[in-house]
């Protein structure tokens, strides 16, 4: 399998090159988790999984708890649907909690003011309350706790991996937490080795071919969790070895046959790029500072038959502009094949786009 190969089946397993689902919340089921810190892109990047999707129907069905987005894994902002944030955090959230304890007892945020802020931010919630931080930090402030020094990030996302908040509805443009059991379901408990097979499944099905590196990368969890994921599910998944690496993939899954003239505009912080530790079968090293800043921003990309070939930017105005920057002037595709890639984009915003080349 080559790296080319890897890219293309990594297309058609994270549903880019096309999806029998429906549903915004299938596609996240289908994923596992998805980045979501920058919250426009995404929703793009269920869209962009979801053609005939809009931005709107993402949205609703965020507010309706369909899809939930907290911080499980890394930790960063994820969106994960709503039958498989319990089992997951109770999975993820040990390893979260202690990598934040040094900030912790730097702040002097000990486990009674926790506990102390988890009460009152449970009762301020309570009979459907959805409440911003800013709301949630006066009320702790009343109580004389001090949110101060990013206090307040450490406070709520405690409550998070806790199973106490999550989002709630966004007011306007702002976002709100509400509480965690009357929006997630009640679902059945698994083990701990239960939940690691089934991540370690839903990863090499969704992300694959995929190492374990990969997995941990993505994961936040072990190697030894990795190994647990590979002997639990030995029947359903296979390898394949490629130089010195084992790439892991649904057990049916074969190298694709290859097409030429695929392109799509992807969101910054997508699974394609973000979700790998090992990015090398999509994104070539000599562009890697283009599409990855030093500091991990993960910029929008462009992907034509499974390649990163360039950057993009969109600025909303009375219209969407959209400015593609290409590593290779010789390899930039024709406008009309580029303006006919965004229609995609176009549809979910609701908004003409503009291409500025």
């Amino acid at each position: 399998m080559t790296a080319s190969d890897i890219a293309n089946c990594r297309l058609i397993n994270q549903q880019i090159a096309g999806t029998i689902f429906k549903k915004p919340e299938e596609i996240v089921a289908w994923m596992g988790a998805m980045q979501a810190q920058d919250y426009a892109m995404c929703k793009w990047a269920v869209g962009v999984r979801l053609p005939g999707a809009t931005d709107k129907i993402i949205e609703q069905a965020m507010d309706e708890g369909k899809i939930i987005r907290t911080h499980i894994m890394r930790p960063t902002w994820h969106l994960v649907a709503a039958n498989d944030v319990r089992w997951m955090m109770e999975l993820t959230g040990p390893r979260l909690r202690n990598s934040l304890n040094a900030n912790n007892k730097r702040l002097e945020l000990t486990e009674a003011i926790f506990n102390k802020c988890n009460r009152i931010i449970e009762k301020s919630l309570a009979g459907g309350e959805h409440l911003t931080r800013q709301e949630l930090m006066a009320v702790l402030q009343k109580n004389k706790i001090a949110t101060n020094d990013l206090r307040s990030i450490h406070i709520m996302f405690r409550a998070e991996i806790e199973r106490v908040v999550c989002n709630g509805v966004r007011k306007g443009k702002q976002f709100t937490y509400a509480l965690f059991d009357q929006r997630v379901p009640k679902t059945k408990k698994r083990d701990r080795d239960a939940a690691v097979a089934e991540l370690w499944k839903r990863y090499v099905t969704s992300h694959g071919p995929a190492t374990v590196k990969d997995f941990v990368w993505w994961s936040g969890l072990t190697n030894a969790d990795a190994k647990t994921g590979i002997e639990l599910n030995k029947n359903d998944l296979t390898s394949v070895t490629t130089g010195d690496q084992a790439y892991w993939l649904a057990g049916d899954m074969q190298a694709p046959e290859k097409k030429k003239g695929s392109i799509c505009f992807l969101p910054a912080f997508d699974e394609y790029m973000v979700s790998y530790k090992d990015r090398s079968a999509a994104l070539h090293d000599a562009h890697f500072s283009y599409a990855i800043s030093n500091n991990g921003i993960f910029k929008p990309i462009i992907v034509v038959d499974g390649q990163v070939t360039g950057i993009w930017d969109g600025v909303k105005k009375d219209k969407t502009f959209v400015t593609p920057v290409f590593f290779d002037a010789v390899q930039t595709p024709s406008k009309a094949i580029l303006e006919k890639a965004l229609k995609l984009y176009e549809r979910f915003l609701g908004q003409q786009t503009e291409l500025v080349l």
